[in-house]
């Protein structure tokens, strides 16, 4: 079961820019390491749920994990080989949209090198480049 919203305003939203870097969620608010975005694009529900699974499983339930991103724009499909028209296509999924300088995951309670390893194995289920973040005065 892929992240979603629990109720919308609207139930379809247009496509809308994704220029420009992160205002906000751009530093460390929780943990003392973490997993910020280098490129822009969208994130599923579903990579958010495979790059959670993969840090819990590399921590072997040690340490703090926030989730600092969440889908809340709904994508719409319309059925292959459909003609024009006929409106727009039903909700298939939803998508995180991602700013360059995102912070998308924390970590605390764990030694830097197992956060940065966890954060590796999680920077290959995302569909874009990602860096490794220390908090300032962090033991590292």
């Amino acid at each position: 079961m892929a992240l979603s919203p629990a109720r919308t305003k609207f139930r379809k939203t247009q496509k809308g820019s994704l220029a420009g870097n992160a205002k906000r969620g751009n530093t460390l608010a929780f943990g003392d390491f973490g997993l910020q975005s280098l490129t822009r694009g969208p994130m599923t529900g579903q990579q958010i749920e495979a790059a959670r699974v993969t840090i819990s499983r590399h921590l072997k339930r040690k340490g703090k994990l926030w989730i600092r991103v969440f889908p809340h724009k709904p994508v719409t499909k319309k059925p292959a080989e459909t003609r024009m028209g006929h409106g727009k296509g039903p909700v298939e999924y939803y998508v995180a949209q991602i700013k360059p300088g995102a912070v998308l995951f924390e970590l605390a309670g764990v030694p830097a090198t197992i956060a940065k390893e966890a954060f590796r194995l999680a920077d290959a289920k995302l569909p874009f480049h990602c860096r490794f973040i220390v908090r300032e005065g962090a033991a590292s």
